[in-house]
């Protein structure tokens, strides 16, 4: 086992351990515990418990399967205190929005805040967009108000519309041509390179005073 797995799986283990140690030597914790906090939180619980090992053993990975887990614990929790078990057939896009929340962080945790915000910015906007599309319509066919009303299809429309301008808005990457010719003898004889304008580019030259 390396020195950085060890230490994330011995943080683990003492949080575990600790919580265990509180309730045997706290009065009244356990029965708090079980009065006050519903089961939801032992699926928030352990989540946590990832976010937190992520933080002290420098393992920032962990981040992201603590935020997927504290999701869809809290998830549960607001399902469980209000009954609103129907709420899973559009609230699972919101799973898609943890991960994103998770490879923020751990960009965000490496120091790559651009990165942060490309990747698990584009990700969290991306289900918070499909939860509102999916919220509205599955509220529509469950009787319930959707979101932002009767003007709910407009939803759709502008994801439409999104996904046909987004192309461009994406930076042109050069697309580049090589040709090269060879001699009986395996010998490169001739190399050129063909760029997106259809330029010709000779570096004969190039290559010669490479072989030399």
């Amino acid at each position: 086992m390396s020195k950085r797995k060890s230490l994330t799986f011995g943080v683990l283990l003492i949080l575990v351990g600790a919580w265990f140690m509180a309730v045997q030597f706290v009065p009244g914790l356990e029965d708090w515990f079980e009065n006050y906090a519903d089961w939801p939180f032992w699926v928030i619980g352990p989540g946590v418990g990832f976010l937190a090992a992520a933080v002290i053993s420098g393992v920032t990975a962990l981040v992201i399967p603590g935020s997927i887990i504290s999701g869809i614990g809290g998830l549960l929790y607001y399902q469980n205190q209000t009954g609103d078990w129907e709420s899973w057939s559009y609230a699972w896009t919101l799973i898609i929005g943890f991960v994103g929340i998770g490879v923020f962080l751990k960009h965000l945790l490496d120091g790559n805040i651009r990165k942060a915000f490309k990747e698990g910015g584009d990700t969290m906007l991306t289900s918070a967009v499909m939860f509102l599309i999916f919220g509205s319509f599955m509220r529509y066919f469950l009787g319930e108000e959707p979101f932002f009303g009767d003007y709910w299809p407009a939803l759709i429309i502008i994801w439409g519309v999104w996904l046909l301008i987004r192309p461009s808005f994406r930076s042109k990457k050069p697309k580049i041509e090589v040709n090269i010719d060879f001699a009986d003898d395996g010998e490169v004889v001739d190399l050129d390179m063909v760029d997106e304008d259809e330029d010709l580019m000779d570096i004969d030259d190039e290559l010669k005073e490479f072989d030399s």
